[in-house]
């Protein structure tokens, strides 16, 4: 469940950016977040899931850096 409303969340954020999301069942509650080769979070590497808004910001950082994220930003990361 946790893994479809993320990939719901990122593609509604990066509507314009992400071509697509695809969920790719595992075992041993594996959760990653991939761009291409490139791995953004894992769960295995860092002890738990994302919050969501970081989660976004690191995709951002990635795929349009440019781009502001409005409430999901910190304080001091809003331009």
């Amino acid at each position: 469940m946790r893994a479809g409303w993320t990939a719901q969340e990122l593609l509604t954020t990066f509507e314009n950016e992400l071509g697509e999301v695809a969920l790719v069942p595992g075992t041993g509650g594996v959760f990653e977040v991939r761009i291409g080769d490139d791995t953004v979070w894992s769960r295995k590497e860092r002890g738990g899931f994302p919050e969501l808004a970081e989660l976004k910001r690191l995709v951002r950082d990635r795929i349009a850096p440019d781009r502001r994220l409005g409430h999901s930003e910190g304080p001091s990361e809003r331009r």
